[in-house]
């Protein structure tokens, strides 16, 4: 059952990994889009106008939502990282039982390549 309770910590450490990236792409296209909309409140056409408004405001809510998102994702790693800490003291003996495992699968992934 320990086997499996470590097994979810590293499924959980590899999605924080995988949002965090998702966090830092969506972070790159607001800061693209913020350019764009800015490189166009020199054209008259009040069409434009409101949709570069609405976009900015787009953008601040989506931008707010990501900060609440991301303080979210932190405490959860942190409390994810408490657990795992916990547990290797706990069971050290285990914990080394599933690195070397670990290590193992992936040596053989490697090597196949």
């Amino acid at each position: 059952m320990s086997a499996k309770k470590s097994d979810h910590q590293v499924d959980r450490e590899a999605v924080s990994a995988s949002a965090d990236q998702l966090i830092g792409e969506f972070k790159n296209l607001m800061v693209d889009a913020e350019a764009l909309i800015k490189v166009t409140e020199d054209h008259p056409s009040e069409t434009i106008s409101s949709i570069r408004n609405k976009a900015l405001d787009t953008i601040a809510g989506a931008k707010a939502s990501l900060s609440r998102l991301e303080g979210s994702l932190t405490d959860k790693a942190k409390a994810v990282a408490l657990g795992a800490d916990d547990f290797v003291h706990r069971n050290p003996w285990e914990a080394v039982g599933v690195a070397a495992g670990l290590g193992l699968l992936i040596g053989l992934f490697i090597r196949r390549r």
